[in-house]
C-alpha cells in the first residue's frame, strides 16, 4: 500500500486528538444567526410593502376625487382652482432629469474610465474618495451652490432669474456623478484581463480597446449604473426645490421656472388637506411605481445579460 492511500484511510486529527463533532452550541449559533439573517429580510420587505400600502391607502382616493383622468391627464395643477393635473410635473421631472443624465451621464463614464484604465495608482487614491466625496455632500448643500453661484450664471446666459431646468439639470448632474461613475467601475472591473489582453495582442491601442472592447463589454453594467443614476435624479428634492422656480407649467426655456412631482409635494404637503392632499398622495404613489419600474428594469437587464453569459 502506498504511503498516499495509509494517508487516506487515516481518521482525520485535530491538535493531536481524533476529529470531534461540531458542538450543541455551535449549531445554536448557526441557527440564530440564520434566524438572524432571515429577520433582517423580512424587516426589509415589511418596510417597503408598508410604506406602499400606507401612501396606497391615503391616495387612493384620488381615483374619486378629482378622478383618474383629471389627475393623469390634467395639464395644470392649482391649488386655489381646484385642478390637480400631474402632467406639467410629470413634464418637468423628466425634462430636468433627461438634463441631468445628458450632462452627467457622460462626466461619470468618463471618470470611470480613467480610473479603471488609465490612472496610476497614486492618481486613484486621490480621486476616488474626491468622486466618493460628492456622494456624502448633503442635497441642501448643492442646493446653496445652485442657488448662490450657478443661478446668476445661467441667469445672464438665458435672461431670466436663473431658476428653471438648466441650473437644476446641472445640479442634479453632479449628483447622479458618484452612483453612476462607481457602478461603471465595478462593471470595468469585472470585464476578465484576457480580453483586455486579447485586444492589446493585436495591436490595439489603450483609447481603441477601451471604446471597442471594453466598453461594448460592460454595456449591460453601464446601463444599469446609468438607470440607477435616472432613479436619484429623479427621487431628488431640496436641491431641486431651491433652483428649479416650482412653477407647476410646462417647459418654456431652460431659463423659465419649472416644478417637479417631488418638489411640489414638499412645497404643499404643510397646508393640503381634503382633495389636494389625497392629490399629493396620489403624487406620492406615481413616485412609488416609477422606482419599482426603474429597479425592475435593472433587474431584467441584469438577468439578461446572465443569460447572454
Amino acid at each position: 500500500m502506498t504511503e498516499s492511500n495509509r494517508m487516506l484511510e487515516q481518521p482525520a486529527v485535530r491538535n493531536g486528538g481524533t476529529l470531534k463533532m461540531m458542538s450543541r452550541a455551535t449549531y445554536l449559533r448557526e441557527a440564530l444567526l440564520k434566524n438572524l439573517f432571515l429577520v433582517c429580510a423580512v424587516v426589509a420587505v415589511a418596510a417597503v410593502s408598508l410604506i406602499f400600502i400606507f401612501t396606497a391607502s391615503r391616495g387612493w382616493s384620488v381615483v374619486r376625487d378629482p378622478g383618474l383622468g383629471a389627475f393623469l391627464g390634467g395639464t395644470e395643477w392649482s391649488s386655489t382652482r381646484g385642478e390637480y393635473g400631474i402632467l406639467p410635473l410629470v413634464n418637468g421631472t423628466l425634462v430636468i432629469t433627461i438634463g441631468a443624465l445628458l450632462l452627467g451621464a457622460p462626466l461619470a463614464i468618463g471618470t470611470a474610465v480613467f480610473l479603471s484604465e488609465i490612472s496610476s495608482s497614486k492618481m486613484r487614491r486621490i480621486v476616488r474618495p474626491a468622486v466618493e466625496m460628492l456622494a456624502g455632500v448633503p442635497s441642501v448643500v448643492y442646493g446653496f451652490f445652485g442657488l448662490v453661484i450657478l443661478r446668476p450664471i445661467v441667469a445672464e446666459m438665458t435672461g431670466g432669474m436663473g431658476f428653471g431646468p438648466l441650473t437644476a439639470s446641472v445640479i442634479l448632474a453632479v449628483m447622479i456623478v458618484p452612483t453612476i461613475a462607481t457602478l461603471t467601475e465595478d462593471a470595468l472591473g469585472s470585464v476578465p484581463p484576457g480580453i483586455r489582453e486579447a485586444s492589446y495582442a493585436m495591436g490595439a491601442t489603450t483609447w481603441q480597446t477601451i471604446y471597442k472592447v471594453l466598453l461594448p463589454a460592460a454595456k449591460i453594467g453601464i446601463i444599469d449604473a446609468i438607470i440607477l443614476g435616472m432613479g436619484r435624479a429623479v427621487g431628488e428634492t431640496m436641491a431641486v426645490v431651491m433652483v428649479a422656480g416650482n412653477a407647476p407649467q410646462f417647459f418654456k426655456g431652460f431659463g423659465a421656472p419649472i416644478a417637479t412631482v417631488t418638489s411640489q409635494i414638499v412645497i404643499d404637503m404643510s397646508y393640503a388637506s381634503g382633495t389636494h392632499k389625497t392629490a399629493l398622495f396620489g403624487l406620492a404613489i406615481i413616485l412609488f411605481l416609477i422606482s419599482m419600474g426603474l429597479v425592475a428594469l435593472v433587474r431584467a437587464l441584469s438577468r439578461l445579460n446572465d443569460r447572454k453569459a
